[in-house]
């Protein structure tokens, strides 16, 4: 008899976790990422739709534009998923790497902008947890992941541009 309460008032432990885990979303990130996303998408309206839209089709023809700093603007702009709709500003040829470019960097992103995928933000909070238990800051690792993420996304993009050339000229 014991074994059965013990497993029950466990299960419902689990669900009393999760639920004090939700609260704490409610009273602070969710805020946060409701604030960031209206902040961001006032600033695309004062510059304009149009103008935001020219800049981006202007600087796909650098490597290092087409693969860190359009997916970063689409990434902190528009968020998971619609951030891969700024692939509409790159070349056909370009577009496999940029999407890879941009998919890779969704994750490393949401320590200083978790609104740009919230759906990942349980990931990095677990990491956070154990990295402030250890009694380390939660801006550097932060900052190292989004480091991190943009020489990968580089990389990425790089070595996916490559590979689909390849593949295209046998074609």
């Amino acid at each position: 008899m014991d074994a059965i309460s013990t497993f029950a008032n466990g299960f419902i432990g689990l669900f009393s976790a999760g639920g004090e885990q939700f609260t704490s979303w409610v009273t602070g990130i969710i805020p946060q990422v409701i604030c960031l996303m209206t902040a961001v998408n006032s600033v695309i309206k004062l510059i304009g739709e149009d103008r935001v839209e020219n800049f981006c089709s202007k600087i796909t023809g650098n490597f290092l534009a087409r693969y860190i700093v359009l997916p970063v603007l689409a990434v902190i702009c528009l968020a998971n998923p619609m951030c891969y709709s700024f692939g509409r500003f790159v070349e056909e040829k370009y577009k496999p790497a940029y999407y890879d470019a941009t998919v890779s960097f969704v994750h490393p992103v949401t320590g200083l902008f978790p609104h740009a995928n919230a759906g990942e933000l349980f990931v990095y909070m677990g990491i956070a947890t154990g990295v402030q238990t250890q009694g380390y800051e939660l801006g550097d690792l932060a900052i190292r992941y989004f480091i991190v993420g943009l020489i990968v996304m580089l990389i990425r993009g790089l070595v996916t541009e490559r590979i689909y050339a390849v593949l295209t000229r046998n074609n």
